[in-house]
């Protein structure tokens, strides 16, 4: 490779070197990202002043909040939408995100400035899952914490969502969270959250659509779309998508050559194995999840990076597998072109917090088809 050498202000230097450790990069890779999308992905590079454009292309604008790797962004990207601001507290998903779309989401949504979000047509966001989630309420009880809206962390993020709509007021939003929201607390939080949202003058649809129609995955999420009321009336006619009978397998995802890294140790596969029985024995229903390539898996969690036990890959006549980061990526819908720039770990985190990529492209055809008398073909957000 060729070397360039550039002198930079002491000061500019310091606040590169900020920015990349910020990012989890060291200061030469980050400065060899930016200067390569400077080259060949100028207009990515500048994303985040295309709105101030006025012959920028898209059916319509968007914000993609709580990101995370940008799964919903994909999804409203391939509907004609133009992504004009993005959020992402996490520096390892920020990281993937960077390397797929040439910007850095802004950070804790909590700490930006409203003005700065511009104008926009339709807001997105998958809010934390963890202070409604099953799994999350189960553990925070076990910890003696609060889940919820009392979850001060997390649980309170949804307010957020709620202050930028009342200020920015988009046609439309589309929120994706667990389907636990809707049972949680006896149904009081989604009450709460479908109050708060009508109270802001939006007509609200909500429903829940498992994942299994378009990937090889038992993944259940609820979706909450909503119109506002002053552009599309009391009764805009929304209807979720009507899920395709699918008859994907496992098997469509698999690499056809898998590291021997990701075959269970003998002692990891024995502890799983024990741990099942103990709890077969109790009349519990805890324990790994086996699955061969006619199969489709259970949910992937964030916390498959531990030991995969959700999803373990059958092989003949010796320890079972996890799926490979890549894998996990196609069991999400992200197309072979996704970069995984972050280690094992982080990716299994990421993409088990992530969305299904074509779940959520199906709604969102939806929701602009409702919307689509409403925009301009080449929108600007002022």
């Amino acid at each position: 490779m060729a070397q360039i050498h550039i002198k930079l202000p002491e000061e500019v230097h310091k606040a590169l070197r900020k920015k990349a450790r910020g990012y989890n990069y060291s200061i030469q890779e980050f400065a060899e990202k930016v200067l390569s999308l400077a080259v060949n992905e100028p207009d990515s590079l500048f994303s985040s002043y295309k709105h101030l454009s006025s012959d920028s292309e898209g059916l319509f604008t968007f914000v993609d909040l709580f990101g995370g790797i940008g799964g919903i962004r994909l999804a409203f990207e391939e509907n004609g939408g133009r992504c004009i601001f993005s959020s992402e507290w996490d520096k390892w998903s920020q990281k993937t995100y960077f390397e797929n779309f040439g910007e850095i989401p802004e950070g804790d949504i909590n700490k930006v400035d409203l003005d700065k979000i511009p104008d926009h047509d339709i807001l997105t966001a998958g809010f934390p899952c963890q202070p409604f989630s099953i799994a999350g309420v189960s553990k925070k009880k076990s910890l003696g914490k609060e889940h919820g809206f009392r979850d001060k962390t997390q649980g309170t993020l949804f307010f957020r969502i709620a202050e930028i709509l009342d200020k920015k007021k988009p046609k439309a939003f589309m929120l994706e969270n667990v389907k636990n929201l809707k049972s949680h607390d006896k149904g009081n939080t989604f009450s709460v959250i479908d109050g708060t949202l009508r109270e802001l003058g939006y007509a609200v649809y909500s429903g829940v659509i498992d994942a299994a129609h378009y990937v090889p995955q038992h993944r259940e999420r609820l979706f909450i779309v909503g119109f506002d009321r002053k552009v599309f009336g009391d009764e805009p006619k929304f209807r979720f998508p009507v899920s395709p009978k699918n008859c994907l397998r496992l098997k469509s995802i698999f690499e056809k050559k898998v590291d021997p890294k990701y075959i269970l140790t003998d002692k990891l596969w024995k502890y799983l194995q024990d741990y099942a029985e103990k709890h077969r024995q109790k009349g519990n229903g805890f324990g790994y999840g086996l699955f061969d390539g006619d199969s489709v898996a259970r949910t992937l969690s964030a916390r498959y990076y531990k030991d995969g036990s959700e999803i373990l890959i059958k092989r003949n006549c010796s320890n079972p597998r996890r799926l490979t980061p890549r894998e996990c990526a196609r069991l999400m819908g992200f197309p072979d072109s996704f970069k995984i720039p972050v280690s094992d770990t982080q990716a299994y985190r990421q993409f088990g917090n992530s969305v299904v990529v074509p779940v959520v492209s199906s709604v969102a055809a939806e929701l602009i088809k409702r919307c689509k008398p409403f925009l301009e073909k080449n929108v600007r957000a002022s």
